[in-house]
C-alpha cells in the first residue's frame, strides 16, 4: 500500500520542461503546426503600454517557441507574422510590425544557423518594404541547407488572395496549353499555392480566445486539428505549446473517413 501511495505522489509532481518533451516525444508529433499569433495589443494595453510593445514582447516569445519546435522534432512551423488586411492598422504600428522580422532575424539569425532552422516566406512581396525583404532573404539564403525545423513566416499573407492568385495561374496554364483542365484536382491545385514545398497543417493554434481563422491558409487548414486558447500571445510559453501538442495527440484524426476501431462497430 506504501509504495502504491509514492507511486501516486510521484505521478503527480509536475514534470519539468525536458521530462514533458521526453513524454511528448514518445507518442506521434504533428508535422506541420501553425500558429496565428494574437494578443500583442490586448497584452499591452492591460498593462499601459503602447501596442508596439505587446509586439515586440511577442517577438521574444517567437525564438522560445521556434527552439522548443526544433527540439520536438516537427518540420514545418508557420507563424502569421502579418496579415494582408494589417495594412488597415495605423502607419506607425505597421512600420514597427514591418521591422520586426528584420529584428528578430538580426538577433537570432546566428542561433537558428546553429540550431539547423531553416527559415521561409510565404505573402506577397510587393508591399514588403526593402530592408525587410533584405533581412528575410539573407535568412533564407544563409539557412538554405539547413535540414532541421522548417521557420516559415507568412508576410503580407491572406488566404482568399493567394487561392484567387492560384486560379489565376491556373487559367493562364490553361489557356496557354500547359494544363488540362481535366487535370486540374486537389493535387494540382495545392501546387500553385504559395505552399506548394510544405505540407498542410496538421495543428493550427490560435491564441487570445479568439475563434476564428482570419483568412489564414484557407485551403492548407481543411483537415487541420484546430487548438485556441485564452494565453495572449505574449504570455504563450513552452508548456501552451506541448499542451496544445498533447491535445493534438489525444484525437483522432479521420480526414471525413471512418477510424478502423469504428469499423468493426
Amino acid at each position: 500500500m506504501l509504495n502504491k501511495i509514492k507511486l501516486w505522489k510521484s505521478s503527480q509532481k509536475a514534470l519539468t520542461l525536458d521530462e514533458r518533451v521526453e513524454q511528448v516525444l514518445k507518442l506521434p508529433i504533428p508535422n506541420h503546426i501553425a500558429i496565428i499569433m494574437d494578443g500583442n495589443g490586448r497584452w499591452a494595453k492591460r498593462r499601459a503600454l503602447p501596442r508596439i510593445a505587446g509586439h515586440h514582447e511577442g517577438m521574444r516569445v517567437v525564438r522560445k517557441i521556434t527552439m522548443l519546435a526544433n527540439k520536438l522534432h516537427i518540420d514545418t512551423l508557420t507563424l502569421y507574422a502579418f496579415s494582408t488586411e494589417n495594412w488597415k492598422r495605423p502607419k506607425h504600428e505597421v512600420d514597427y510590425l514591418m521591422g520586426l522580422p528584420e529584428e528578430f532575424l538580426g538577433n537570432f539569425l546566428p542561433e537558428l544557423i546553429e540550431e539547423n532552422v531553416k527559415v521561409c516566406m510565404i505573402g506577397n512581396e510587393n508591399r514588403i518594404p526593402d530592408h525587410t525583404r533584405r533581412a528575410v532573404e539573407k535568412a533564407i539564403e544563409e539557412t538554405s541547407s539547413n535540414t532541421g525545423l522548417k521557420l516559415n513566416f507568412a508576410l503580407n499573407y491572406g488566404g482568399r488572395a493567394e487561392i484567387i492568385e492560384a486560379v489565376r495561374e491556373i487559367s493562364n496554364d490553361v489557356k496557354n496549353g500547359k494544363l488540362q483542365h481535366m487535370d486540374i484536382d486537389d493535387d494540382c491545385f495545392s501546387k500553385y499555392l504559395m505552399t506548394h514545398h510544405l505540407s498542410d497543417p496538421d495543428l493550427l493554434i490560435r491564441t487570445s480566445g479568439e475563434l476564428r481563422i482570419s483568412n489564414f491558409m484557407l485551403w492548407q487548414i481543411a483537415y487541420s486539428e484546430l487548438w485556441f486558447t485564452d494565453v495572449l500571445w505574449p504570455d504563450f510559453t513552452e508548456k501552451h505549446l506541448l499542451d496544445a501538442v498533447e491535445a493534438y495527440q489525444r484525437r483522432t484524426r479521420r480526414f471525413g473517413g471512418i477510424h478502423s476501431e469504428e469499423s468493426k462497430k
